[in-house]
């Protein structure tokens, strides 16, 4: 059938127990009839305030449960979801508000003055929101109170009638360059659902099916999403936890604190969690260590991974304090979502990088030829229908991404990959030169361009370079210009002031030897990623 998340939301909503938590934050509890009422009454403000069917709707807040409760209001009024990364600077934001059309914003107080700073810009805002840290906090002047408009209301459900084409974006930085917007439409997003499901049994094809296994097996899980709301994994597995009736879990602190998150595992019963691979998992295995045996972790079914690889031994070391678990790397990407799989439970090591390969998957070459499996050959990992209908107002790029190969259309993010003879994919890595940090994404020649505006600075080439902690390490190699004095902190602030804190350089070398670039102008990244890591002393 054709599938609809606020269609979802109203089928399901009156099947499950009111008093069933759907949200948790801390000790603030919102249940499922509070949350259908809520977001019923936010969906109608918006549009009673003249926002339209199809608006696009900019989420500009950390973790907590106004998110998820807007994501439903959103379905419900058939409103696109924009997500905006909240550790941008201000130009960056402007970027991300201008370029999705966004004709609301949604944002967390602690953001208010970088709203007020750019605001007299957004010209295509129609209606404000602030989310408030208490009930009593003031808010800006020309903001909407998030709070009165969920409280306000009959709570009845919306009556409109909504389309399988309603769509979600998700603003990724990928191999795209500037940010760019992936539409992927409801329909195509709950295909990508249940074609994970089925591979655990079967799924509920239907409407009538799925309302079913709502009044048969009561609530969903119970899931935290670790990682941000705001990037893929942390918004899908929410996504996937929220019209299945579970309970998203957020925790409270601005940064990642696993004590904390243990502690929230504890006391909720915790099924599953959401994390962006070593950045995550590390310091998860180290507050174990430091406190062995203070947390119940019987409830944890699977921990959930995707974005940057996740070594084995963290996992094995998880499996420990967790034995029944199940450890769960998902390679994909916003464009590709469900590329392949690898599973590892305390009977059963993987290596890292081996992923099985997902059933709507080929692997073909840069002729688009496919590869045998066992060929040694690299290639491209390519995601069949379903799949995102491309890059918002970018059809160059969508045509690279989103290519149809035999008549077949198909996703192409840029990962390289082998197929080993039994199927299993080894993953290369991103073909661009786009660096993983954290589960960060961060495109050089943007870093590049800021560099290069700082007056001590000729030249400028940013590479990743592998880092335990950091998976790769964002690493500046400059030309220094003519007379001037090499100030490496000074650089770092220079980038700083203008973007992102994980975009700035972990380290800025100088490589007035090496050279930078070919006859052709284009940057030699090979030449200056060797040298990156003989300086550093990271083996080649």
């Amino acid at each position: 059938m054709a599938w609809n998340f606020g269609d979802i939301l109203d089928a399901i909503s009156p099947e499950l127990p009111q008093d069933a938590p759907a949200l948790i934050h801390g000790d603030r509890v919102i249940t499922w009839g509070e949350a259908t009422k809520r977001s019923n009454n936010l969906g109608r403000a918006m549009l009673d305030r003249g926002i339209e069917p199809g608006d696009k709707c900019a989420f500009y807040m950390r973790n907590r449960p106004e998110y998820s409760e807007l994501l439903m209001a959103c379905f419900k009024a058939q409103l696109t979801h924009v997500n905006v990364n909240y550790r941008y600077k201000a130009g960056e934001v402007l970027y991300i508000f201008d370029n999705s059309d966004a004709t609301v914003v949604v944002y967390g107080s602690e953001f208010r003055d970088i709203i007020e700073e750019i605001r007299p810009q957004l010209t295509k805002v129609k209606l404000f929101i602030e989310v408030a840290e208490s009930a009593d906090a003031p808010i800006a002047s020309f903001a909407e109170n998030y709070e009165k408009l969920a409280t306000t209301g009959s709570g009845e459900k919306l009556d409109i009638k909504r389309s399988p084409d309603d769509m979600l974006f998700i603003y990724t930085g990928g191999t795209t360059g500037m940010p760019k917007g992936v539409m992927w439409t409801h329909n195509a997003l709950r295909e990508t659902q249940l074609s994970a499901l089925r591979r655990l049994g079967p799924a509920p094809e239907t409407m009538p099916e799925l309302i079913e296994a709502i009044r048969t097996e009561g609530p969903g899980q119970t899931m935290i999403p670790a990682c941000p709301l705001m990037h893929g994994t942390g918004l899908l597995t929410a996504l996937g936890t929220i019209v299945s009736g579970g309970c998203v879990v957020t925790l409270d602190a601005p940064s990642f604190e696993p004590h904390e998150m243990w502690e929230a595992v504890d006391r909720n019963k915790v099924n599953s969690l959401s994390i962006v691979g070593d950045a995550f998992a590390k310091p998860m295995l180290r507050a174990l260590q430091e406190k062995p045996g203070a947390y119940d972790l019987s409830s944890i079914a699977t921990i959930v991974s995707s974005g940057v690889m996740w070594s084995r031994d963290v996992k094995k070391g998880l499996l420990e304090y967790m034995p029944e678990a199940i450890m769960t790397d998902s390679f994909g990407a916003s464009e590709a979502v469900g590329l392949g799989s690898s599973l590892m439970t305390k009977d059963g090591e993987i290596n890292t990088a081996s992923f099985q390969i997902g059933e709507r998957c080929k692997v073909f070459d840069e002729q688009d030829e496919p590869v045998e499996p066992g060929s040694g050959k690299p290639g491209f990992i390519a995601l069949g229908e379903p799949i995102p209908l491309g890059y918002y107002k970018d059809p160059e790029k969508s045509a690279k991404t989103f290519k149809t190969v035999r008549g077949e259309r198909y996703s192409i993010p840029g990962d390289w990959c082998l197929v080993e003879p039994d199927g299993t994919l080894t993953l290369l890595g991103r073909g661009s030169v786009c660096i993983n940090t954290a589960g960060e994404k961060v495109y050089p020649e943007e870093v590049e361009e800021v560099l290069k505006l700082h007056p001590d600075v000729e030249d400028a080439l940013v590479v990743g370079i592998p880092d335990e902690k950091w998976g790769q390490a964002v690493t500046a190699v400059i030309h220094l210009a003519q007379g001037a004095q090499f100030d490496e902190e000074a650089i770092r602030v220079h980038v700083r002031e203008s973007l992102a804190g994980y975009k700035t350089p972990k380290r800025v070398l100088v490589g007035n030897a090496v050279p930078f670039r070919a006859p052709n102008g284009k940057a030699d990244y090979k030449s200056v990623t060797a040298f990156a890591k003989d300086e550093l002393g990271v083996p080649a």
